[in-house]
């Protein structure tokens, strides 16, 4: 016999969905390091910038199925792996350099907010929602990326153990990418590490990864939309990191934030880290209601999205520092 289930509709839970840009356009992603080679360096980075920033503007148009197309840009800074300066000094700074090269930054984010916004822990929760790809012929030796906080876009070579009492010593056997083109690149990315005193500390790679399923509308926290927007201010900017918000509309007439798809315009430096965040993005668990509500617009606009989060991802990147 089969039991009814009656619940109260608004016992159910609502994915909150969010307005979508055709295109975000990452200008920049910068670290200590960076903002300490002073003015020059950021007045460099923005001028090598710009002419990709068109070439990105014209494939967007191309990809709005004839309707003028919804861009916005943003900057993301580190304020996680290291504190320096304050947001009264940089931001204006930033700001004032990316506008000598004719560029308009519609969003600035902080990188801590991919780590936790609010009271929600956001890479917690992303990390939950790993799920590995077995190799083709694994057998479960491999302890899971949950425990290890390391992820890999194949299989690692085994373990070399003392050989048993009458049986040979394994041979040493090559890592291989589970979708390897005759050759493989294998991948192995650390998550995250823990210190000591029980700290986690998130990886780079992994925290990227967090902000481009930001950047496509995709993070949810029990339905509710994570990352969103708040306007800037008339009083400024404030002394302290922790007084700005984690996602900041600096244009009141951007297009939205999130997007159908995002590009990055970076030094090629960053290409590494960027590889490894492929290799996550294609092992995340995605919010399928957040999904179906990309899919249903796009088709809608007649904006062709790739089922594959990872595809909907591009870079673009330039030689130098």
């Amino acid at each position: 016999m089969t039991e009814a289930v009656f619940r109260e509709t608004s016992a159910e839970p609502r994915t909150q969905a969010v307005p979508l840009s055709h295109l975000s356009l990452e200008l920049g992603h910068f670290y200590l390091e960076d903002f300490e080679a002073g003015p020059a360096h950021l007045r460099q980075h923005f001028d090598r910038v710009r002419p990709w920033v068109e070439a990105a503007r014209t494939f967007a148009a191309a990809q709005a199925g004839g309707t003028r197309p919804r861009i916005s840009t943003c900057f993301l800074i580190d304020d996680y792996f290291t504190r320096f300066s304050s947001p009264a000094e940089l931001v204006p700074l930033l700001l004032a350099e990316a506008d000598r090269a004719g560029l308009v930054i519609d969003y600035l984010a902080r990188e801590s907010g991919c780590a936790v916004t609010g009271k929600v822990p956001v890479a917690e929760a992303v990390a939950g929602r790993i799920v590995e790809e077995p190799p083709p012929g694994s057998h479960g030796v491999r302890p899971p990326a949950a425990q290890t906080g390391w992820l890999a876009n194949g299989e690692r070579s085994p373990t070399a153990r003392a050989p048993q009492a009458m049986k040979k010593a394994t041979a040493w056997q090559p890592p291989t990418e589970t979708a390897a083109r005759r050759h493989s690149v294998f991948l192995d990315v650390e998550l995250w590490s823990d210190t000591p005193d029980g700290q986690r500390i998130w990886s780079c790679p992994f925290l990227a990864a967090v902000w481009q399923l930001a950047r496509l509308g995709l993070l949810r926290n029990q339905g509710e939309a994570v990352l969103t927007p708040q306007p800037a201010t008339d009083a400024g900017f404030p002394d302290d990191w922790d007084e700005l918000p984690t996602l900041v509309r600096l244009n009141p007439r951007a297009d939205p934030f999130a997007a159908y798809r995002t590009c990055s315009v970076l030094p090629n430096r960053f290409l590494p880290v960027e590889h490894a965040v492929r290799v996550i993005l294609d092992q995340i668990e995605v919010d399928p209601e957040a999904l179906h509500q990309v899919a249903e617009r796009s088709a809608r606009e007649a904006a062709a999205v790739p089922d594959s989060v990872a595809d909907r991802v591009s870079y673009l990147f330039y030689a130098g520092t």
